[in-house]
């Protein structure tokens, strides 16, 4: 069934046409990947179909009493709202249930008259099953499996009000899982999440109940959630029903195809031209004239102007032109840390760190948000100070710094004023380098608190273009580029002669190009030399063991308490089976992960055993 259908609608800003007579579908449980450069149009395609705005022309219909949810609506809360308090609104219908059952719990408690009272229950009753049957006796539950996905723990007894826009994003994106529209508007869910976060939301989605439509430039979450792509490119949409991986194949065989009948069309357009031509030639050498002759060149040219004329596809288009080649190279070993341990106050971020760099690797650091990603880096390069341990840099090595807060403390220069101030050039050569980068004619005179993120990454990667560097340190570089400029920076990279290290959250990104990873996790830091899977799988398997070890320690010291409970206690008895009955099933994962090799499964299992070994847990305290 269709969910939505939007029919030759046009939107304009300004006087200018972002897209004009698009048509599609979505149907019910679709999951839909929205594509398309940057400034395309696709959030105001999202504006349009989450009714916040109307198009200019055309119409969009929805099914009747479909409920839409949009990431970007993050409501105003009052002041005093903690995290816990904002989510907890998404349930607000069942705790309106719940006060009136209250009410009728208190009534039933005074009411002595019979026929009243069994009204009184019947209503109750009637409540209390709507009450199980919307979810009301799951929502602590419901909200502590998104909270634990998002990894949002440490925010939920913060006033939100005070938190920052991306934590305020993520929240609102818990807020909206939580709620479960039909419809689901998801614009960048993924740029504020770390890497487990962004697993953990892509599962979710695939099994998510409605519709979901996603705006995203993260390849590998496109493909683990998306079913059918919606490209919208020069004001117009073409739908794809695969997924992303798909789409590019499928995008390409389509534009040779198209290109191909273009040409055959404008080799008949060009017979058909001289066809006339000689046509009137013919007709005007007879004597007297041939009007039998100048009647088919007529016949033919209104044909031609009959004939719907194809629009040549762009084979080519502009992408940002980007080459870098390291200055001297520097000695082999570039990166040296011995025994590093950080902390703020209280809290180690990780201890007796270890890392080694050599001259050319690719090597990338991961982990969950607050691990110290971004600590190791400024740690490395000396913006902050080590509490134990040694860090040191190769010889010659120049660092070439790409970060998340770029340009910060220049906010008010010009896009020209910002380059020149790294890049030693004349006005003429800087604006015919930024050219380069898609900024173009009266652009290099905008503010860079004007830009958006990836205008402001391109502006940088210019900067590092052409300074004098061998060691490219990247915070997470593909966030805001459009997943063609992501394509542009990873073939560069891919060419670029010296030494990369870099922190992203885009595991397309970490897999094409790194063979070393540095996973941050327990405060510890662990090296696997191999692509972002690999290490996954690796952390995978580790974990897996090192649970095994603490659930064996824990049932030697289980039956040591065993012995000292009542034996005439019955729910004693029935927990010590239990526990049994758990342990034997966590044996037997146990026995299934060392035989089983693929990745997908190994990571079923370890969650199988994650939420076993929870159970057996909650059942052991019952024996304190």
């Amino acid at each position: 069934m269709i969910a939505c259908s939007v029919y030759q609608a046009g939107k304009m800003y300004g006087g200018t046409s972002i897209f004009e007579n698009i048509s599609f579908e979505i149907h019910e449980k679709d999951r839909v990947g929205l594509v398309g450069k940057n400034g395309s149009g696709k959030t105001t395609l999202f504006r349009l179909l989450a009714g916040e705005e109307k198009p200019e022309s055309g119409q969009i219909h929805w099914k009747k009493g479909i409920e839409i949810g949009y990431l970007e609506q993050i409501p105003n809360f009052p002041g005093e709202s903690t995290t816990k308090d904002v989510l907890k609104t998404a349930f607000l219908e069942l705790f309106q249930i719940e006060e009136k059952m209250k009410k009728l719990e208190v009534e039933m408690g005074k009411e002595t008259n019979g026929e009243k009272l069994q009204k009184l229950i019947d209503d109750y009753g009637n409540l209390q099953d709507h009450f199980a049957l919307k979810g009301g006796y799951e929502i602590e539950a419901n909200i502590e499996k998104i909270v634990n996905g998002l990894n949002i723990h440490d925010l939920l007894d913060n006033l939100f009000g005070k938190l920052s826009g991306g934590e305020k994003t993520k929240v609102g994106l818990a807020l909206m899982l939580l709620k479960k529209p039909d419809f689901l508007l998801l614009d960048e869910p993924t740029n504020h999440l770390d890497l487990m976060a962004v697993e953990w939301l892509g599962g979710f989605l695939q099994d998510y109940s409605g519709t979901v439509v996603v705006i995203s430039h993260d390849r590998y979450f496109l493909d683990e959630v998306v079913n059918k792509i919606l490209n919208l490119e020069d004001g117009e949409i073409e739908c794809y029903p695969t997924d992303f991986s798909g789409f590019v194949k499928e995008k390409e065989e389509r534009l040779l195809r198209e290109f191909q009948a273009y040409e055959e069309q404008q080799k008949k357009i060009k017979k058909m031209k001289e066809a006339i031509k000689r046509l009137r030639e013919w007709a005007n050498r007879a004597n007297p004239p041939n009007e039998g002759l100048h009647k088919r060149a007529r016949n033919m040219e209104r044909a031609l102007e009959r004939m719907e004329k194809m629009n040549r596809p762009k084979l080519t288009r502009k992408k940002m032109n980007l080459e870098m080649d390291a200055s001297d190279r520097s000695g082999n070993d570039v990166i040296m840390l011995t025994g590093i341990s950080k902390c703020f106050g209280e809290k180690p971020l990780f201890e007796k760190v270890q890392m080694h760099v050599t001259y050319q690797e690719r090597v990338a650091i991961v982990g969950e948000n607050g691990t110290g990603k971004s600590t190791l880096i400024k740690l490395i390069m000396g913006h902050l100070q080590a509490d134990g341990g040694e860090v040191r840099l190769g010889s010659n090595v120049k660092i070439g710094y790409l970060s998340q807060n770029i340009f910060s403390d220049i906010e008010n220069e010009t896009i020209i004023e910002a380059f020149r101030n790294e890049v030693r050039v004349t006005e003429g050569e800087a604006r015919h380098i930024l050219a380069r980068f898609l900024f173009y004619g009266h652009m290099v005179f905008r503010k860079v608190s004007q830009l958006s993120g990836g205008e402001k990454m391109r502006l940088r990667l210019a900067q590092l273009m052409y300074q004098d560097i061998n060691l490219l340190i990247l915070d997470e570089p593909t966030n805001h580029l459009d997943i063609e400029s992501q394509e542009v920076l990873e073939e560069t990279l891919e060419d670029y002669n010296g030494t990369i290290l870099a922190v992203s959250h885009d595991r397309y990104f970490l897999n094409k190009l790194f063979e070393k990873i540095y996973w941050i996790d327990s405060n510890e830091v662990q090296c696997f030399k191999g692509n972002y899977n690999w290490a996954k799988e690796k952390m995978v398997l580790r974990k897996s063991r090192t649970r095994h070890v603490t659930v064996e320690k824990n049932k030697k010291k289980a039956p040591a308490l065993k012995n000292t409970i009542d034996q005439k206690n019955v729910k004693y008895e029935y927990v010590e089976k239990d526990l049994e009955r758990v342990e034997q099933k966590i044996s037997e994962l146990d026995r299934r992960l060392e035989e089983i090799q693929e990745l997908e499964h190994l990571q079923q299992l370890y969650k199988e055993k994650e939420k076993l070994e929870r159970q057996w847990e909650e059942l052991y305290e019952q024996l304190d």
